[in-house]
């Protein structure tokens, strides 16, 4: 499973988002592009030490500053479920000719 077809995924669910700093951020995720960069809604920012909690209505997290995102389980569900139903789709042959038994002399 690639990590970005993960992240669209969980596109409108709860994720946990550890920076590199130590600070953690909980929110709805609403956008993930191709560089990790994220957009998050109904954010629950804590500080390094966990002293401190801020809300904020939305939180634009930038990709290269992430040490790790928290998924609910049923998001990696959901992307294993997909990635099967493509080999499914996948044909066994290797169609027009492609892909024989090579050259013998």
């Amino acid at each position: 499973m690639l990590p970005l077809s993960l992240l669209k995924t969980a596109q409108g669910h709860a994720v946990l988002i550890e920076l590199k700093s130590g600070e953690t951020y909980n929110g709805h995720m609403v956008l993930c592009d191709s560089w990790m960069n994220i957009h998050l809604r109904e954010v629950i920012c804590t500080s390094k030490d966990g002293d401190r909690f801020w809300r904020m209505p939305e939180a634009f997290v930038r990709g290269n500053i992430i040490k790790y995102i928290r998924v609910p389980e049923e998001v990696m569900d959901k992307v294993k479920e997909e990635a099967v139903r493509k080999e499914d789709k996948r044909p066994s042959t290797g169609g027009r000719g492609r892909g024989g038994r090579g050259w013998t002399v």
